[in-house]
């Protein structure tokens, strides 16, 4: 099965299209067959982002310290990865579980945020970006363009970026669900 499409969520320690990453989850599917494929998580050492000239905001610090216990936790996992090792692993698991570079469709939640951050990261450890600008997708244009589409109860962890790629994902799959089923 091939699965061009992936829904990329991010942890970072900032807001700026430079944020330094401390987790990526992603998520494979095939939009047009309606499917979840295989599944990508890595948390990052802050330290190595903040090594290749990423930034941290300390307003961003202080809201992950009003977080949940459980999504705290995530960032401090002692299984931390180099970022540009934890890149090259996601690089190489796009091409090898979801499409090769030029088929590649990578969502985001929002226009300016998880793709941008992830080129950023990708061109500050000098990683070629695996997938094509014009390919980039974004999930919150599509579920506020269909906002009576509710999503199904939430599973998983909040900020958590595995968790939060596969709640995006499965709701983007409903809302074309719910499209193919209103075309006659």
């Amino acid at each position: 099965m091939v699965y061009p499409d992936c829904m990329i969520d991010l942890e970072t320690m900032s807001t700026r299209p430079n944020a330094a990453i401390v987790a990526i989850g992603a998520v494979a599917f095939n939009f047009a067959t309606l499917e979840i494929g295989p599944k990508f998580y890595t948390v990052i050492d802050l330290r190595s982002a903040q090594d290749v000239g990423l930034h941290v905001d300390g307003d961003t610090v202080l809201w992950w310290l009003q977080q949940n216990d459980a999504a705290r936790s995530q960032l401090t996992l002692s299984h931390r990865q180099d970022l540009s090792r934890a890149l090259t692993a996601f690089r190489m698991w796009l091409h090898s579980e979801c499409a090769p570079q030029a088929s590649v469709r990578p969502w985001g939640n929002g226009a300016a945020f998880d793709i941008v951050i992830c080129e950023q990261a990708f061109r500050a450890c000098g990683i070629e970006i695996p997938w094509r600008y014009s390919n980039q997708c974004c999930y919150r244009t599509i579920k506020t363009l269909y906002p009576n589409v509710e999503p199904d109860a939430r599973g998983g962890t909040h900020h958590n970026a595995l968790d939060d790629a596969l709640f995006q994902a499965e709701h983007l799959l409903k809302i074309r669900r719910t499209l193919k089923g209103n075309k006659k």
